[in-house]
């Protein structure tokens, strides 16, 4: 285990904070602070890990305001906003368009259609036929039936 300073410390809390992973810290405190670190001694920096659990208060507080913070400026970057990608995308479609690159113009069209249709996002509306809400059964099954079942399912193999 290396013997970390505070600054290497605070480094190591405030990127994993930031959604680096361990691997990805352990090289960049050997990069700022020519420190050899383990992962596994970096990961005991997190408090959302169960080796994390034992990390001090003034540490714990410093991630979870580092990863506050981090949050409310992802959302204030341009590019993750739906409405400034399509206005990008637009631009290059008429740039594409301007110079006579159908091909590419139809991609980008591609883009912005996926981009609307939500495909890139991880959200999914489940629905059941023609838009309407899922239907929810509830069945009781006796222990003959299941046994049956079993039975028969066994058999056939």
């Amino acid at each position: 285990m290396a013997k970390l300073s505070e600054a290497a410390q605070r480094f190591i809390v405030q990127a994993l904070a930031c959604y680096d992973t361990p691997t990805q810290v352990a090289e960049a405190v050997k990069e700022e602070f020519g420190i050899d670190v383990p992962r596994n001694q970096v990961g005991q920096y997190d408090p959302t890990k169960v080796s994390g659990r034992q990390l001090s208060k003034k540490w714990s507080d410093l991630f979870h305001d580092t990863r506050a913070q981090f949050r409310k400026e992802v959302a204030e970057i341009p590019i993750a906003d739906q409405a400034f990608r399509l206005r990008q995308l637009h631009r290059m479609a008429n740039e594409a368009m301007r110079r006579k690159n159908i091909v590419l113009a139809a991609s980008l069209m591609e883009q912005a259609a996926k981009e609307m249709g939500g495909m890139f996002t991880n959200k999914r509306e489940l629905s059941g036929p023609g838009g309407k809400p899922m239907e929810h059964r509830t069945v009781v099954v006796d222990e003959k039936s299941v046994a049956a079942a079993v039975s028969a399912l066994e058999d056939e193999y």
